[in-house]
C-alpha cells in the first residue's frame, strides 16, 4: 500500500486520481496548493508526491524543492502543460521520477505511481548521452528516480539530494580517471557506489563499492540496485 499526496488546484482531476488510487488499496490525500502540501508533509509521511506545475502561489517546482527539504526520501512526479519551462530544471536537479504532459495519460500515470519507490534516488555520472538516457528510463521503469552529471564539475553542481546509490563511470570529462568517483564519495559519504568502466585497473586502491564492467547486463545492475534498496536500514 502506498501513500500519495496530490497537489493540484484542479480539484476534479486530483480527486479522480485519488479515487483510482484508493480503489487499488492505496491512501491518497488531495490538497489545492503548495502551502497546504507543506502542512500535510509536516503532519504525515508520504511515499510519492504528484504536483501540477502551474498553480496560484507556489509552483510545482517550488513544491518539490521545499518538500524535499522536509522529506528527502519523497518520490516526486510533476504534471505540466508547459514542458519547456525553465523552472522545471530546478525540479529536475532535485530529482523527479517523471515530468508528464497534460492531458495526463491516466493509465500510464497510475502505473508509474504504483511502481515509484520511496528513498529510491540514484545519482548517475555518465558522459555518454545515449547510455545516460537509457539508464534513466530503465531505472524509472523500476520506480527509481535518477539525477545525472555528465562531468566532474557537474558532480559538484548536483542539487541537495539524498541518493541511496550512485552509478559512476570511472572516465568522464573534467578530471583524471576516478576523479568523479572521488567527488561522489566525498559528497555522499556512506553511499554505495557502482562503478561502470572498461578500465578496472584505474580503480583506486581503497575502492569499496561494486564494479560493473562495460559492456554490462542491465538486468544484473537492476537486480543489484533492487537488492541494495531492500537492504536499507
Amino acid at each position: 500500500m502506498g501513500r500519495f499526496l496530490l497537489v493540484d488546484d484542479n480539484r476534479a482531476f486530483a480527486e479522480n486520481l485519488a479515487e483510482i488510487l484508493e480503489d487499488a488499496g492505496h491512501v491518497a490525500r488531495v490538497v489545492g496548493s503548495g502551502e497546504e502540501a507543506l502542512t500535510a508533509v509536516r503532519a504525515e509521511r508520504y511515499d510519492v508526491l504528484i504536483t501540477d506545475m502551474r498553480m496560484p502561489g507556489m509552483s510545482g517546482a517550488s513544491v518539490v524543492h521545499h518538500l524535499r527539504q522536509l522529506d528527502p526520501g519523497l518520490a516526486a512526479i510533476i504534471i505540466t502543460a508547459h514542458p519547456g519551462e525553465v523552472e522545471l530544471e530546478r525540479a529536475m536537479d532535485a530529482g523527479v521520477l517523471a515530468v508528464l504532459p497534460k492531458p495526463v495519460p491516466m493509465r500510464a500515470l497510475v502505473e508509474l505511481l504504483t511502481q515509484a519507490r520511496r528513498d529510491g534516488l540514484v545519482v548517475l555520472v555518465e558522459d555518454d548521452p545515449h547510455l545516460l538516457d537509457n539508464l534513466t528510463e530503465v531505472l524509472r521503469g523500476r520506480g527509481f528516480t535518477a539525477v545525472s552529471a555528465r562531468s566532474v564539475p557537474e558532480v559538484e553542481r548536483l542539487g541537495a539530494v539524498s541518493p541511496f546509490a550512485a552509478l559512476v563511470d570511472l572516465r568522464v570529462p573534467g578530471g583524471p580517471d576516478g576523479e568523479a568517483l572521488r567527488r561522489v564519495r566525498e559528497r555522499f559519504p556512506g553511499l554505495t557506489p557502482f562503478v561502470v568502466t572498461a578500465h578496472p585497473d584505474a580503480l583506486p586502491g581503497d575502492f569499496d563499492g561494486r564494479l560493473i564492467r562495460k559492456p554490462f547486463d542491465t538486468g544484473v545492475l537492476l537486480a543489484a540496485l533492487e537488492q541494495l534498496h531492500r537492504s536499507r536500514p
